[in-house]
């Protein structure tokens, strides 16, 4: 059970973003280019819906708490980095 919820986890945000990316034209209006909202799908998925909903919601300036909520979601992704190899360092000195 828990590593369904750790795959719906990691996923979701992606699901999100195809969606975004079919339905809408605000990657678009965020990104100048593709290159970062496809970077961002693969590395960094939700600091990438934050700093899409920032530049749409606040006349593209991140400012206040939209800049709170990419610092938020900046350390989430970067915490799922570092839990990854924290995990495995564990499992490696069990054997």
């Amino acid at each position: 059970m828990g590593c369904i919820l750790a795959l719906f986890a990691l996923a979701l945000p992606r699901v999100v973003m195809i969606g975004a990316f079919l339905l809408t034209d605000w990657f678009g209006r965020a990104f100048e280019t593709r290159l970062w909202p496809v970077l961002g799908f693969v590395f960094m998925p939700y600091s990438t819906l934050a700093y899409l909903a920032a530049m749409l919601n606040n006349h593209h300036a991140l400012t206040g708490g939209w800049l709170v909520l990419l610092i938020v979601a900046v350390l989430v992704d970067v915490s799922h980095w570092g839990g990854g190899s924290y995990s495995y360092r564990r499992k490696v000195r069990r054997s």
